[in-house]
């Protein structure tokens, strides 16, 4: 084949234009200590430091690279493209130490990729002259160094070891095929023939022991997840419960076997050092045990709530039973016989009551009667790596149910469903096909699993259909073809064909790209090896690749245009037609010199069909389609914002057509959309695959540690493209960053906080630490200042100062409106929402998937994921990798709304992701809060003598009297929160609307009833006012309760609207029900606790019933229910000083690892562009920008906080992360990634790419 060169010359290195740098790559723990470090890291200039930091930990070779090296001569190969060895007699001259090491720089795995890709070629026939292979073998490097594309990780770990280094090991058991003979053979080296495949789907017999069976399946999957592949099977095969064994038994069933896949999976996926093992498991919707398989992973979740609300329980009557016998005077065993003790009989009983299991108390008794004085009981949590989690199944692998389009439209038609026995082929049970999908739905809600693969879609777009029907796919749902057959993927990233000064898409450019990387993706298919010999023979026959592209909501938005629009979804889709129309013609070009695929010709048919159905949506035809049960979304001509872009799109699938008709094609499949995880980091991809961006404000990582607020890239550059000027992009900017200073704050600035005593040395303090705050109140606390001057030159007394919840700014009379508007001009929003100057009709470009900050609202829609994957499924020979957002508050109609939708828009497979579905989601994590003061008061005042009692009952009571005297009015602030309630009572609707101080207090109630008669409705008006005057006048809201609750007249009856009240005596008993309930945490006068109502609900162990501070200070209390479970209320420091071993430190802590501060150690990144003036960011970037090492004294001089992990994850969900924590660096930056998650710490990901 001819290849052009587009970015290098013949006569220069292709690194020639780009300037690299040294860094330090370092990966710590949230606790400081280092989970990897490599100094002298050579990287290209532009690279962010989490790419190098990637590069360095996941894709370095970091042992076995001989320090000397000599070429190995073969005749049929030009000299440049000669492997390396190790040369034994220059190292026997070097010391032991230095004669082997590891890589150092980007280049030398740039060049061992490219140059073994390139070998292979030469060796293959793929070029006509060596020109084209040094042109070939340029312009690769070229495009890796520049961050356009990379393949999948495989490649990256095993790639070009043995070409590059000599690097050789005894056979694993792999197989290939002999691209001369056409023979296949047994690997007898572990690297001579990589193992570059990213993508298996492996088949599996009912045999248990056999080869193809199910024991050998987790096998042959341990060897994938060796070597950092995903592997996906169809388990439909295997007999269901209860089914007949030809020894005359019973079937364990399914399940019994998933279980021990998943558990083997599990094993492999934690001692491993490469990566996550990742896993699919597809089972057919007429499966026997398709039942329990769909309802697998909800069970199991119920059960890591049993067990983490179990052990809570247990442990607290356990250890309560044990202290009773323990602080027990009395003679003989009497302390151990309930009768003799009434603390032990009071803590048997409580203990029975919470259904502490009578074996555990009496065991509890027994040990302490031996002398023991403590039991130690775990608790569990529910982290998803936790011990919870690793107790119970069905963790390491998505589901998916496989469904034809016979199910879907009996679900249409509320038709039945037979379920199909796998042994004689008969009805085992027959069901509505709508409780099925019903039961899906609530699945799907309930867990996030199962997704769906639509079947007879899949099979109708299938290219060989003629070898069999695709059952499966790969873990990420991307790949899908026949069993036993492997994709290796690469993916490009779109952004840098865009062009932001003259605001163009370089389609040749992208095509150039397109082009080379099938035949770099062909190569890999011809010089690989894989885990069995089935998987070897078939991936020579169909010869599928997988190339993708990142970076699609990057884009859109540099763009200036909405992720929800027709221009985006129409640009997707041109995109993807141009992507696949080249790959399929490039594999005609080669099927012309190198010949078709081997299977191609029993299934030309086929495949010339499904290309010329894609042809017809690239030229936009709506029907006409070649036997498709669902016509798919064709291109969108009209509405595409680059023109040129549409006829490139037509003229590659002419060409395609044509050339195939012509030559046939060297590839069954050639395209997928890749969730591309860890490589979307290393070509700092700001979205992945074909995802939306997640917040519109990130954390750059700074070289040494440390991070840096920065707003998202692609902002400013829609900006311009909207016509907004510079000064406006650089305050919507600073809006949604933050200034970093009191400079031009409103309300709280060096003015206002001089004339409350601040000194000019305190101020100094408050402007360093700004910068890094998440939150002002980080910055005005006793870290930050000093408990010196807080006391002597505030005037604040030590015990308000260290009181819980103690804010600076409000002790110091600034108003709460003030703080609010100082905090956004000072640390930003986190939205664009509210920016000065953007005009709300360009809200729509900046949203993404999940509301951004404390104040966005904003938020893609479900529909618009899937219309977006709509417009590009058509032109994607597999599928596509993507999560379905879902907000919280989504229905399990909204579930099965979205996968019926999918079905009807002909995409292929779709996974749902329902905010919070998951326990360990921290919307799961923290739930209400418990009564231990009060249990504990009540078991102090049981324990007292009797004229104790008296003594303490008379306090109360005179406490209580001397509460009720008459004092001011205090009058209700003239702007103030609250809520309003609509609910009916007993038919008639009542509005209750509420009042509140800025302390959270109730202050006034109004009630008003619809459409009542004058009489009583003026009544209830007037009975709210003296309500309201005796709350003002310090009437406690408790006497209001006692006194009507319980008061019976009409209209009275059951209650609608209401989450907490079902049924009212009266209209006053539903009222104050309400309020007890809102205000006071009453819940034992409400029907339903709206936190309690699902099966997943956990209590908060010894905080249960608490009464929780601070944020009632920013919204209504009452609205809340006095709870605060979903607002984060930051404290502490931002740059406080606090270590570990302080257990003063503050709830915050500091929050932020430390920076390069040192004026000499700091280069500036950019200098100012003589046009405009300088963003914010670009300030704070030129500040703080650091070479390698040069924040490392920084970063070592301040220890770090020590958090929970409750406050781990609730920072990181105010950032804009999952909450959940990275199982390799245990830091909390994981984000969603296509059905997977990937960490933005250290690149690790649960897909396989």
């Amino acid at each position: 084949m001819r290849i052009q060169r587009r970015y290098t010359k013949a006569d220069q290195s292709p690194y020639a234009d780009l300037s690299f740098r040294l860094t330090t790559s370092e990966i710590r723990n949230p606790d400081g200590s280092v989970v990897f470090k490599l100094d002298n890291v050579e990287v290209p200039e532009f690279w962010s430091q989490v790419a190098a930091d990637v590069l360095a930990q996941k894709y370095f070779r970091k042992a076995g690279v001989a320090a000397k090296l000599k070429k190995v001569e073969e005749e049929t190969i030009p000299s440049w493209l000669w492997r390396s060895t190790p040369d034994t007699e220059a190292l026997a001259a070097l010391p032991e130490t230095e004669r082997f090491t590891g890589e150092l720089t980007a280049k030398q795995v740039f060049d061992r990729l490219a140059g073994c890709w390139t070998y292979w070629g030469w060796k293959g026939g793929y070029f006509t002259s060596e020109d084209d292979a040094h042109a070939f073998h340029d312009e690769l490097r070229y495009m890796l160094a520049r961050q356009m594309v990379a393949p999948n990780s495989p490649q990256w770990f095993n790639t070009g070891l043995h070409w590059a280094y000599g690097i050789d090991g005894p056979g694993q058991g792999h197989y290939y095929v002999d691209w001369k003979t056409g023979k296949l053979t047994k690997s007898k080296s572990s690297y001579e023939h990589p193992q570059p495949h990213a993508c298996f789907i492996q088949g599996i017999e009912d045999d248990l022991v056999n080869e193809g069976g199910i024991m050998d399946l987790w096998v042959r999957e341990a060897r994938l997840f060796k070597y950092g592949s995903g592997t996906g099977s169809n388990f439909s095969r295997l007999r269901g419960e209860g089914e007949r064994l030809s020894g005359g038994g019973r079937s364990s069933g399914l399940m019994s076997f998933l279980k021990i896949g998943d558990r083997a999976a599990g094993a492999i996926k934690s001692g491993g050092t490469t990566r996550r093992a990742a896993k699919m498991v597809v089972v057919d919707a007429d499966h026997p045990d398709i039942e329990t398989y769909i309802d697998w992973k909800v069970r199991e979740e119920q059960k890591v709530a049993a067990l983490v609300t179990g052990s809570k329980i247990n442990q607290k009557h356990l250890k309560a039973i044990m202290k009773a016998c323990v602080n027990c005077e009395g003679p003989g065993d009497d302390c151990y016989l309930p009768e003799k003790n009434p603390a032990l009989k009071r803590e048997i009983k409580l203990a029975r009551r919470a259904l502490v299991t009578d074996n555990m108390i009496k065991r509890v008794i027994q040990f302490a009667r031996q002398g023991y004085t403590d039991i130690a009981f775990d608790t569990y949590d529910t982290d998803w790596d936790s011990e919870a989690y690793l107790t119970v199944s069905g963790q390491n692998s998505n589901n998916s149910v496989s469904l034809k389009d016979d199910f879907l439209r009996a679900v249409e038609t509320d038709g039945s469903w037979n379920l199909i026995a796998r042994t004689n082929g008969k009805v085992t049970k027959t069901l509505k096909a709508r409780d099925l999908w019903e039961k899906i739905g609530y699945a799907a809600w309930a867990s996030a699993d199962p997704g769906l693969h639509f079947n007879t879609t899949m099979n109708d777009w299938h290219t060989c259909k003629a070898s069999g029907d695709i059952r499966a796919s790969n873990p990420c749902s991307e790949y899908m073809f026949l069993d036993d057959t492997a994709c290796n993927l690469a993916s490009a990233n779109l952004l840098t064909f865009y062009d932001a000064h003259t605001r163009r898409f370089d389609a040749d450019a992208y095509e150039h790209l397109c082009r080379l990387w099938t035949v770099v993706l062909e190569i890999s298919v011809m010089m690989a090896q894989f885990p069995s010999k089935a998987i070897a023979e078939l991936s020579y026959e169909f010869r599928t690749l997988g190339l993708g592209y990142a970076n699609i909501g990057g884009l859109l938005m540099t763009m200036g245009l909405p992720y929800d629009s027709k221009e985006g979804r129409a640009l997707c889709g041109a995109l993807s037609a141009i992507m696949t129309g080249t790959a399929y013609a490039t594999s005609a070009e080669m099927a012309a010199e190198l010949g078709t695929f081997p299977g191609y010709k029993k299934n030309a048919k086929h495949m010339l069909r499904v290309i010329r159905n894609h042809r017809r949506a690239a030229h936009s035809v709506a029907a006409g389609y070649e036997a498709l049960a669902v016509d798919p979304v064709p291109l969108d001509h009209a509405s595409c914002p680059q023109a040129d872009i549409v006829d490139h799109a037509k003229a590659v699938w002419d060409r395609a057509l044509e050339l195939g008709e012509k030559n046939g094609y060297r590839n069954a499949q050639t395209t997928v959309v890749a969730p591309t995880g860890t490589i979307g980091l290393v070509m700092d991809c700001d979205t992945t695959g074909i995802e939306p961006d997640f917040a519109l404000v990130k954390f750059k990582k700074l070289a040494g540690g440390g991070y840096w607020k920065i707003i998202n890239r692609a902002v400013p550059e829609a900006l311009r493209a909207l016509g907004y000027r510079e000064s406006e992009i650089a305050e919507i900017e600073a809006y949604a960053v933050g200034h970093g200073s009191l400079s031009n704050a409103p309300g709280i600035n060096a003015s206002s906080l001089k004339t409350k005593g601040f000194t000019d040395d305190a101020l100094a303090k408050v402007e360093k630490a700004l910068p890094t705050a998440f939150d002002i109140k980080f910055v005005f606390n006793k870290w930050t200042l000093g408990e010196d001057f807080i006391r002597d030159s505030l005037h604040v007394a030590p015990e308000v100062m260290n009181a819980a919840g103690f804010d600076l700014l409000a002790t110091l009379g600034f108003s709460k409106r003030d703080i609010e508007a100082a905090n956004v001009h000072i640390c930003g929003a986190m939205t664009v929402e509210g920016a000065p100057h953007l005009k709300e009709e360009h809200y729509a470009v900046f949203d993404c998937a999940n509301p951004c900050g404390k104040i966005g609202k904003r938020y893609l829609s479900v529909e618009s994921h899937i219309r977006m994957m709509a417009a590009s499924q058509p032109f994607i020979s597999g599928a596509i990798s993507k999560t379905i957002n879902m907000p919280n508050d989504a229905t399990v109609d909204d579930c099965k709304s979205a996968y019926l939708l999918s079905w009807k828009l002909a995409l292929k497979a779709n996974a749902l992701y329902r905010d919070g579905s998951k326990l360990s989601q921290p919307l799961n994590s923290q739930l209400i809060a418990d009564d231990d003061d009060e249990d504990d008061a009540l078991e102090a005042f049981h324990d007292k003598p009797m004229a104790a009692r008296a003594t303490q009952v008379v306090e109360k009571i005179v406490e209580r009297v001397v509460e009720h005297v008459s004092r001011e009015r205090e009058r209700m602030p003239d702007r103030r929160k609250g809520y309003t309630q609509k609910a009916i009572v007993g038919g008639h609707k009542v509005y209750l609307r509420t009042g509140e101080y800025d302390d959270g207090r109730l202050g006034e109630i109004f009630v008003d009833m619809h459409k009542e008669g004058a009489a009583l409705r003026s009544f209830i008006n007037n009975f709210a006012i003296a309500v309201s005057l005796g709350l003002q006048y310090g009437v406690p809201l408790d006497e209001y309760v006692d006194a009507f609750t319980f008061t019976r007249f009409e209209p009275a009856g059951p209650v609608q609207g209401n989450d907490s009240i079902k049924y009212a005596t009266s209209i006053l008993d539903y009222v104050f029900r309400e309020l007890a309930v809102s205000y006071l945490s009453r819940y034992d006068l409400a029907h339903v606790d709206p936190s309690e109502t699902q099966f997943d609900a956990l209590g908060k162990g010894v905080n249960e019933g608490k009464v929780q501070s601070g944020p009632s200070k920013y919204l209504s209390k009452g609205l809340t229910r006095s709870r605060s479970d979903n607002l984060v209320v930051m404290q502490g420091g931002a740059s406080a000083a606090v270590t570990a071993h302080n257990d003063s430190a503050p709830v915050g802590g500091s929050r932020v690892t430390a920076m390069a501060s040192g004026a000499e150690s700091a280069a500036a990144l950019k200098t100012a562009e003589p046009e405009r003036a300088l963003s914010p960011t670009e300030k704070l970037e030129a500040q703080q920008w650091s070479k390698a090492g040069s924040a490392q004294a920084a970063s070592a001089a301040a220890a770090p906080a020590t958090l929970s992990k409750a406050e781990r994850r609730a920072e990181a969900k105010a950032r804009g992360y999952e909450g959940d924590m990275c199982s390799e660096c245990s830091n909390f930056t994981l984000v969603r990634n296509g059905t997977c998650m990937k960490c933005d710490t250290c690149g690790s990901t649960t897909g396989c790419s």
